[in-house]
């Protein structure tokens, strides 16, 4: 019978913060975004370009945050590279000889 009821999962997913900080940065812009409509109540024009930049800054970074977590999430797996040995040494160059067409 094993005395730990449950095992150790190591320190956990390093993207797992900066993926929820984005999703509440769209969360804010988005809200700021439709808080500051024109057509919703009129204000002064320097308030409203305001709201919509700042709106519109923490869109761009919460997609920009969300997008690098995805990235590295789904992204090229890095291989290591092997010591003096080119990638694809197996496999022969194409020569034009070797095209496969008769003629």
């Amino acid at each position: 019978m094993n005395p730990k009821p449950y095992e150790s999962h190591g320190a956990g997913d390093p993207t797992a913060v900066p993926a929820a900080l984005g999703l509440a940065l769209l969360a804010v812009g988005g809200w700021l975004l439709t808080t500051a409509r024109p057509w919703h109540k009129p204000g002064h024009p320097l308030t409203l370009g305001l709201g919509w930049t700042a709106s519109g800054a923490l869109l761009v970074c919460g997609l920009v945050l969300l997008a690098r977590c995805v990235r590295s999430v789904h992204g090229r797996p890095e291989v290591a590279p092997d010591a003096g040995v080119a990638p694809d040494a197996d496999v022969p160059a194409p020569t034009e000889a070797g095209t496969g067409t008769d003629g």
